[in-house]
């Protein structure tokens, strides 16, 4: 009677490089979302220099559409599925999704795809959950088999006892020479010419059942008499494809390769003699007959955890984790904003106080990552208390407040690109002299320079004439320009208007009605409300005058207000050239064709925290305005340096420019009414 040696199949375990889980985190973020849809992944594997523990390897390109394996690797299919919460991952029926899977699998064995392509016979599927809070990953690999294919793998002899070494070499090359899908599973001729068939060629032969044919697979198994996973999946091929099989022993070839030095040799591979079965009603049978989740790290059948927190780049956590909270916002609540449009663009802020601090905050909490600043003052002590970007250490060392606001924004975001700028802007009413002329100019220059290179002007400066050249500058070079200016207890958000090439025709208002409109390029700016140039607004004045006196509230609420205006602009499908509705009745309301994804867009935002109320109004630019209005946008144009100087040396210029003094004097000449004191 013949003895049997009975060799056990080695299963695969699950190799993931960090990589893999640091594109998964990206794919769940802006691919993936909520969707819990199996995704394709490639997994690979190599017979070359084998390990006892046959490994089965993913890493960022097990995502590519193509299999992309380094050399020597052969593929395996593979399907992800990522569960949206721990309890859905610990809580779904993991055989049913196992058998799902099969069933698919067991398709692809009945048809021809799987003779065209041989790799097809191994499948692995990748169960995971990922806590992006905390970068801990939860996954429990499968490598699929079907559990009713009962079988002995017997007899395990070195390939040297039937192929001798003279055709090792030769077997090699022809192994060699075929594509990397065809050296999963192929079909060896051990004749005096050695022959290395695909399966598509070997399955025409009506001998397949001669002892001369070996049916050869890649062997990840190191064992010396084991075999590795894929010899399962092998005989599972066979006895659906070839029915002259059926019920008979036929020998198996585990190809292994060992490279010593340059050289590679096959001399390793074993032969293994096993029964083929007729699984054609088996597969049939319905139930959870697929088997092939792997064991946990202690043996037991469980799923893995990998915590990637500390092994994950802090720079990569830290940009992940600053769009978290806008990825989450973008899945459910509000699918069409543009996330990228306001990442990429650049902010400049001209004041580095209160507002100036609230606004950097808020913006780099819409993951804005240009945010730069100019201010010409230090930290105080009294600062840090009510401006959030700096400490007692910056009052200390009496620092540039532009410098310290952008050194410690960095500090929270190292992502984030920010510098400061320590100048003064050049202002209205305060004369330059000869000494001060050179340093005048280059402050335009650098000024006039920053503005050209950013897409979002913010205006949070302390005085009123501060505010005039960024807004001449800001509408001569079509920028989106925000003021916000502070009260006690109100305070002023606006966006100015800004020139476009075509205005749309805004269709749809009827004039008469309570619903008005002002299109984006008539905005007024923070001038057209004021007939007056604007002057040292510092001179003579008492400490209490000199500063912004506000509740401590008024500068976050108005810093916020202002940035989620900004943003709102940038979300609308006109942007910057969008129109300003508002209302002249409390009753009526703005349509909401004309809102952006956020909401409304108005022009201003006027607060009363004493009140906690909002008024929205907008107003038509001035034609008179000493800032936007065309005769003084066209002087800059023409005048350039030598015009702002005039201006800062006589601000009244502006106001005869602009025709504001013919004004003021046909009115103080008008004719004076004289009444008797006995009329009414």
């Amino acid at each position: 009677m013949e003895s049997k040696q009975i060799h056990d199949i080695v299963p695969f375990s699950s190799c993931v490089n960090p990589s893999f889980w640091h594109k998964l985190a990206n794919l769940k973020l802006d691919v993936y979302k909520l969707d819990e849809t199996a995704s394709k992944v490639w997994g690979y594997y190599s017979n070359l220099n084998c390990q006892n523990k046959p490994l089965l390897e993913v890493d960022s390109t097990s995502f590519n559409s193509e299999y992309t394996g380094v050399k020597f690797s052969l593929p395996y299919h593979g399907l992800l599925i990522n569960k949206n919460t721990i309890e859905q991952f610990k809580d779904c029926d993991k055989l049913e999704i196992l058998a799902k899977m099969g069933q698919n699998i067991q398709e692809t064995f009945k048809d021809d795809r799987v003779i065209e392509d041989p790799s097809l016979l191994n499948n692995f599927l990748v169960l995971s959950h990922a806590d992006l809070k905390k970068y801990n990953f939860y996954y429990w690999f499968a490598f699929l088999a079907h559990n009713l294919i009962e079988t002995e793998i017997l007899n395990a002899v070195s390939i040297s006892s039937l192929i001798n070494e003279n055709k090792l070499a030769d077997l090699y090359k022809k192994y060699s020479d075929l594509s990397i899908n065809n050296k999963t599973y192929f079909i060896i001729k051990n004749i005096d010419d050695l022959h290395v068939l695909t399966l598509k060629d070997g399955l025409k032969l009506n001998d397949l059942n001669n002892s001369e044919y070996l049916f050869a697979f890649s062997d990840p198994s190191g064992l010396k008499e084991n075999p590795g996973w894929p010899i399962r999946n092998y005989i599972m091929f066979l006895s659906f494809h070839c029915k002259q099989l059926q019920n008979k022993r036929v020998k198996f070839v585990g190809l292994r390769l060992k490279a010593k030095g340059p050289e590679i040799s096959c001399l390793e591979s074993v032969i293994w003699e096993a029964f083929i079965p007729n699984c054609f009603q088996s597969l049939s049978e319905s139930g959870k007959s697929w088997i092939g989740y792997e064991v946990n790290e202690r043996g037991k059948m469980g799923p893995r955890l990998a915590k990637m927190k500390d092994s994950m780049s802090p720079m990569s956590l830290a940009d992940s984790a600053v769009d978290l909270n806008l990825k989450l916002m973008k899945w459910r609540l509000l699918p069409e904003i543009n996330l990228d449009k306001i990442k990429e663009t650049k902010c400049l802020l001209l004041g580095a106080g209160t507002l100036g601090c609230s606004v950097a905050r808020n913006l780099l909490g819409w993951g804005v990552r240009t945010i730069n600043f100019v201010d010409n003052t230090t930290v105080s002590y009294s600062n840090p208390v009510r401006q959030s970007l700096y400490t007692f250490e910056d009052s200390a060392s009496n620092k540039s407040k532009a410098l310290a606001a952008a050194e410690n924004l960095k500090k929270i975001f190292p992502g984030v690109n920010s510098e400061g700028y320590n100048f003064t802007i050049p202002m209205p009413g305060h004369p330059v002299g000869q000494s001060l002329l050179d340093h005048t100019k280059d402050s335009i220059e650098k000024i006039t320079n920053l503005i050209q290179e950013h897409d979002i002007i913010f205006l949070l400066m302390d005085s009123r004439e501060s505010r005039w050249l960024p807004t001449v500058l800001g509408r001569t070079m079509h920028k989106i320009v925000v003021n916000a200016a502070l009260g006690f207890d109100t305070y002023l958000i606006m966006r100015h208007g800004v020139k476009v090439l075509t205005e749309k025709k805004l269709e749809g208002i009827d004039k008469t009605s309570e619903l008005k409109c002002v299109p984006g390029s008539q905005l007024g700016c923070y001038f057209c409300n004021d007939i007056t140039a604007p002057g040292d607004s510092l001179k003579d004045r008492t400490l209490d005058q000199q500063c912004t006196v506000t509740r401590p509230g008024v500068a976050n609420i108005a810093g916020a207000l202002a940035v989620e205006l900004a943003i709102s602009v940038l979300q609308h499908k006109e942007g910057p050239g969008a129109p300003a509705f508002y209302t002249t009745s409390k009753s009526a309301d703005i349509s909401r064709e004309n809102e952006t994804s956020l909401g409304i867009l108005p022009h201003s935002i006027r607060g009363f925290l004493s009140l906690f109320t909002h008024i929205l109004p907008a107003t038509e630019r001035y034609n008179q305005c000493i800032a936007c209005s065309d005769v003084v946008i066209n002087e800059i144009l023409e005048g350039g340096t030598d015009f702002i100087i005039k201006v800062c040396n006589d601000s009244k210029y502006l106001e005869e420019l602009t025709g504001l003094s013919k004004m003021y004097s046909e009115n103080l000449n008008m004719e004076e009414w004289d009444l008797s004191e006995t009329e009414d």
